[in-house]
């Protein structure tokens, strides 16, 4: 007995033992089965320039509709095409009529009849009166053949319509298609870049900020080592409670700073997600973001900095730039356009002649004498149309055309000298940026220095700590400056080969 119990405690607790295994297992497999899905949702998302150029066009609405517009202008030059060749229509018609068709009034003719016979001299009457119902017969045989039945009627026609000349409308229908096919692409490409541009701005603007961040951990964290360090002098009576609060202020100042610059990196990744279609959580990290920014400048930023030659405007330069600039590519289609609308009012104005060809099928027949029965018959000729009255219309139209054609023109004109003044505005901004650049390397390299030999004089105690702020604060303000002098000379290169017409390609 004394054994069964013990025997039956140790079952009890192996059977306790085994089951918190088996909970435990369960447990580690939906650990290990739910913790990549949890993973997944902070996973870091590597993006270079050019991926996220590529995220935007495949995400950008506005680029897909004009991928649109390109595909309906180019089956509208397939319409215009089709309008050489022959049009061939077929057309059937049933109709129910409710009386039938008498080619002949009969009820004068027997009104007359019998007012004959009763007008006729009575010794004649013996002799006419037989004749009366034989004649009456061939009269209601003649007016039966006379009365056509239309009550049921089926026509049926096929129809060939070959122009032949038309004035030059229909070559100059096609060449306004064609035309309309390359505006649609030149808008389409104009879209593209100006998507491409608004995506190296955002991409550039987060590296900017990405680099401040860092700046700013940087400088609260010099700001923290010395609030300890003057906390450490008050103890010892060696600087006052009032250093220490100025210390404390420009703490504060620094972190409320490092916090305007996260909120606004972050909303610029959620703007950059957006833009090329990732959830606005995504985890992104830009190719040309620093992982740290270290006092000695050149290391830091010897990844982005690149050295360039002053850029000069020549008339080959602007040639090529009018060559490639896709408004005006617009414009010089548009106008061409309006000039061929001037041909289409002018073929109006012509005669029109084409080749006609029918095939008609009826019942009744009507070559014989509407019986009940399908018969057809086919014809052939020529179709000649002269506009009379219309010339005067047509003139006035034709000086409408005329004359937006020449606003065309002009227009074209006038942004062949914005988009000139645009390309040496650009240019300008480059070669300024590129000074800028190493106006502020200069500047950065002095402030550095500073802070070297003032951070040496304040733990020496020949300097205060005022006097180290200052210094601090100047080589923040040098280092922000040449990350915005080098983001700024990225961003003139951009908009420079945005206003020669080369972004992109």
């Amino acid at each position: 007995m004394c054994l069964t119990k013990k025997k039956l405690k140790k079952n009890l607790f192996l059977n306790k033992l085994f089951s918190e295994i088996y909970l435990q297992m369960i447990g580690l497999v939906c650990l290990v089965v739910f913790l990549p899905f949890k993973a997944n949702s902070s996973e870091i998302i590597y993006l270079s320039l050019d991926s996220c150029r590529q995220l935007a066009l495949e995400n950008n609405n506005a680029l897909k509709i004009s991928k649109e517009k390109v595909a309906s202008a180019q089956w509208d030059k397939k319409y215009a095409i089709s309008q050489y060749f022959p049009k061939i229509s077929a057309m059937g018609t049933y109709m129910w009529n409710e009386k039938d068709l008498k080619l002949i009034d009969f009820g004068p003719i027997h009104a007359d009849l019998t007012q004959l016979v009763g007008t006729m001299p009575d010794m004649l009457k013996p002799f006419v009166a037989p004749m009366i119902p034989g004649l009456k017969n061939v009269l209601g045989k003649v007016e039966a053949a006379t009365v056509l039945d239309i009550q049921n009627m089926y026509l049926g026609s096929v129809s060939l319509m070959q122009p032949i000349f038309m004035g030059g409308k229909i070559v100059a229908c096609q060449q306004i298609a064609q035309y309309a096919e390359k505006l649609a692409l030149s808008m389409s490409d104009n879209e593209m870049q100006d998507m491409i541009y608004r995506t190296d701005e955002l991409y550039w603007q987060i590296v900017s900020l990405e680099y401040k961040k860092q700046l700013s951990n940087n400088y609260v964290g010099m700001l923290q080592k010395m609030d300890t360090n003057m906390q450490a002098l008050i103890g010892e009576g060696i600087s006052t409670a009032s250093d220490g609060l100025a210390v404390k202020v420009k703490l504060n100042e620094a972190e409320i700073a490092l916090l305007k610059v996260e909120n606004g990196l972050n909303l610029s990744k959620m703007m950059l997600a957006q833009m090329c279609g990732l959830p606005l959580e995504a985890n992104l990290q830009l190719e040309d973001e620093l992982p740290a920014i270290s006092k000695n400048s050149k290391e830091s930023t010897q990844s982005i900095q690149k050295s360039s030659k002053e850029i000069l405007v020549t008339d080959q330069v602007l040639q090529e730039a009018f060559a490639q600039r896709n408004e005006l590519k617009s414009l010089l289609y548009a106008e061409k356009i309006f000039h061929k609308k001037e041909a289409v009012v002018l073929a109006d104005m012509l005669p029109n002649i084409g080749f006609s060809a029918n095939y008609f099928v009826s019942n009744p027949n009507l070559e014989n004498g509407f019986q009940k029965e399908f018969s057809g018959m086919f014809n052939v000729g020529i179709v000649v149309k002269v506009p009379i009255t219309d010339w005067i219309g047509g003139s006035f139209r034709r000086q409408t055309a005329k004359a937006q054609t020449r606003i065309k023109h002009l227009e074209y004109e006038d942004a062949k000298d914005k988009v000139e003044l645009q390309v040496k505005q650009s240019s300008y901004r480059v070669n300024e940026a590129d000074r800028k650049l190493t106006t502020c390397f200069k500047n950065l390299n002095n402030a550095e220095e500073n802070l070297k030999y003032a951070s040496y004089g304040f733990d020496e105690g020949v300097i205060s700590s005022l006097n180290v702020m200052e210094a601090q604060t100047a080589w923040v303000a040098a280092q922000a400056a040449y990350i915005d002098a080098q983001i700024e000379k990225k961003l003139s290169e951009i908009y420079f080969d945005k206003a020669l017409g080369i972004l992109g390609k």
